[in-house]
């Protein structure tokens, strides 16, 4: 995807000719990540175990790596001096709020139950992923997708706080009281309220600190048209090397565990590919009916379908001891998400165009965004 791609006054043959090849064929490097990735997890004896003992206070130090030097590039595209106007339109947060914290976790906790009332683990597993908000890749696919920038740093905030809040009540809520009411199997759920502000704090904090400063002083320093011209360019192409170590990485972290169970991993798969689509449609839809524009409806849908992988991983195995579910999260995810960004892009022209939409910024030949 490229900048111009989503630019609707540009015809789409010049500007295919102006993509380089990693931009042009983005979905394929993203699947050869994956495949790569499951691959070195299946063939290279111990890659899986070596990588996971790299740790910094049982945070995986590669995928914190690979999370944060994608995200920053965006991060420091965010104009910081627009959150203003985002926090105070309700069309939009009121639905975000809505749809993460009510919706999408009643709605895994249903298919969860429905499709997997015989695997309990795996099912825990599933409603603890639909608890986990996405605060790091979401931006990502946002991005590609031609939504609000400024708009997806509230929204993933926001999600933040929500997260440290009240993770821990809704997995009570959802593993032991809502099935003691109707009469299903009950879980505990064992989790800090540190370990989930921990992930927070290092997928979203980090990277949003570090954007806003990189804006600030550069802005300071060699001016405006510097520094969206000159450096955003420069760094732009990390977002996207970023997100494929981050894939490879996870996938070899968990190869050998998705690989030798595939008939578990389809069981997983199902409901998850269910999910992403009713949340990513529905909230679509919604945006459209509270009169969003194609931006910030984009940005309801993408981060109301996403999920924040690491942190639901890390409670699944403290709570069920089985991570399957947390890792077939991001198997599904990634190339789902990826295809739902073409489909974004096709449904513009569903939405009043009022200015031309600016386009992702992951473009590695640094073109235009507004």
């Amino acid at each position: 995807m490229s900048a111009d791609i989503a630019t609707t006054a540009a015809p789409a043959g010049p500007v295919a000719g102006r993509l380089s090849i990693l931009d042009r064929f983005l979905a394929v490097w993203i699947l050869i990540a994956m495949a790569a990735g499951l691959g070195l997890g299946r063939l290279v004896p111990g890659l899986g175990d070596a990588l996971a003992k790299v740790t910094v206070t049982g945070v995986s130090l590669p995928i914190a790596l690979g999370l944060l030097v994608m995200m920053y590039p965006v991060l420091a595209k965010v104009r910081y001096d627009r959150l203003d106007t985002i926090t105070r339109d309700r069309r939009l947060l009121i639905p975000s709020l809505v749809l993460n914290w009510i919706i999408g976790p009643a709605l895994m906790f249903a298919l969860a139950w429905l499709l997997l009332p015989d695997l309990p683990e795996y099912r825990t597993g599933l409603i603890i992923v639909g608890l986990a908000r996405c605060i790091a890749m979401v931006i990502i696919w946002n991005d590609l997708a031609c939504g609000d920038r400024e708009a997806a740093a509230v929204l993933v905030a926001l999600n933040s706080v929500f997260q440290v809040i009240a993770f821990a009540a809704l997995g009570w809520f959802y593993l032991t009281v809502l099935p003691g009411w109707l009469g299903l199997e009950q879980t505990l759920l064992d989790v800090s309220v540190w370990e989930i502000a921990r992930s927070v704090l290092i997928f979203l904090g980090i990277p949003l600190l570090a954007g806003f400063l990189t804006r600030r002083l550069g802005e300071k320093a060699r001016g405006g048209t510097w520094y969206e011209t000159m450096l955003i360019p420069r760094i732009a192409p990390f977002a996207l090397y970023g997100l494929l170590f981050t894939i490879v990485v996870l996938f070899a972290l968990q190869g050998d565990a998705i690989t030798s169970q595939p008939l578990d991993v389809v069981r997983i798969a199902l409901p998850l590919l269910v999910y992403f689509a009713l949340m990513w449609a529905g909230s679509m839809a919604v945006g459209r009916a509270v009169g969003l524009d194609y931006p910030k409806a984009t940005t309801l849908a993408f981060t109301a379908a996403g999920n924040n992988f690491e942190l639901a991983i890390a409670v699944a195995i403290a709570t069920s001891g089985q991570a399957l579910a947390g890792v077939v999260g991001p198997l599904i995810e990634v190339p789902v998400l990826i295809g739902l960004v073409y489909v974004a892009l096709a449904a513009r022209r569903f939405f009043p165009q009022l200015t031309p939409t600016a386009g992702p910024a992951l473009n590695p030949e640094g073109s235009a965004h507004a």
